[in-house]
């Protein structure tokens, strides 16, 4: 199991002090962003990734993920990431997203997001990388486990797979629906997300009553159980790449943190993270 930062939240610094941050706190390396307003511009990806890649692996440490917003095989640049990232030997790829657009369009969209995903799953094929689904609560087509599940379903892991998210997965289904989220997409789990949320409330006049509303907080501080997590990681006997989302900046956190303070709360998220880790082993 490999532990990296997502680098989402290393903006404002090059690829080389972003591992060096990174490396500095405890993480193995980074989940590099291959994407608009990312470390690379997709653009730039066939020369730049390998590069990349070579620096973060020449420092000690490994990019064996990046974060891309690709949601079609016919999009600018797509296989260009593609043909990058097996070049550089990341393994896995994580897509975009495709927004729910509204009640009704559900089954459309399904079947649409499966027509895209015939398209990704032939380009990963051909160039020996995985792509994978994350699952993100709210507004998004891979909101619900079972949803993912569904356009996975006949689908081999080493092409296409899952990258849950116990953090979104606990929004969305908090008593008992992450877990079994999680069992059905066992075969699939690629790799995992590490971010944590908890439920907050105000008065809403429109509805006449409190509206409730999530925020991301620390770790050890949220909705997701993380031992119970790890229990059934190590359960199904998985091997992956962990990626930890330190999303502590701007409205949608407990705390609008300075990238000092991020990287303090990182640190203790990580340590955290390794002590359940290592309790579950």
């Amino acid at each position: 199991m490999k532990i990296v930062m997502f680098s989402k939240h290393l903006a404002p610094l090059s690829i080389e002090e972003a591992a060096r941050a990174a490396g500095e706190l405890g993480f193995e390396g980074l989940d590099l962003t291959v994407r608009p307003g990312g470390h690379i511009e997709p653009e730039k990806a066939l020369d730049e990734l390998p590069k990349a890649v070579e620096l973060v692996r020449g420092l000690g440490y490994d990019i064996p993920m990046i974060t891309t917003a690709i949601t079609g095989a016919g999009e600018p640049f797509c296989e260009e990431i593609f043909r990058a990232a097996s070049a550089a030997a990341v393994r896995d790829i994580k897509l975009g997203y495709w927004r729910y657009r509204g009640f009704g369009q559900m089954r459309e969209q399904l079947d649409e997001v499966k027509r895209a995903l015939d398209g990704i799953a032939a380009l990963a094929e051909r160039y020996g990388v995985r792509a994978n689904l994350h699952i993100h609560s709210g507004d998004f087509i891979t909101a619900d486990a079972a949803v993912v599940w569904h356009l996975l379903h006949g689908r081999d892991p080493e092409v296409i797979g899952a990258y849950i998210d116990p953090g979104h997965m606990a929004v969305e289904g908090g008593a008992s629906g992450w877990k079994q989220g999680m069992d059905l997409l066992t075969p699939w789990i690629n790799i995992v997300a590490v971010k944590d949320m908890a439920w907050y409330h105000e008065y809403d006049p429109e509805l006449g009553k409190e509206r409730w509303y999530t925020k991301m907080v620390p770790l050890r501080h949220g909705l997701v159980p993380w031992p119970e997590v790890f229990q059934y990681l190590h359960h199904i006997g998985f091997d992956g790449t962990v990626s930890v989302h330190s999303e502590y900046q701007g409205p949608h956190s407990w705390r609008d943190l300075s990238l000092e303070e991020l990287l303090e709360q990182t640190r203790d998220d990580l340590e955290y993270l390794r002590s359940v880790i290592e309790a579950v082993r």
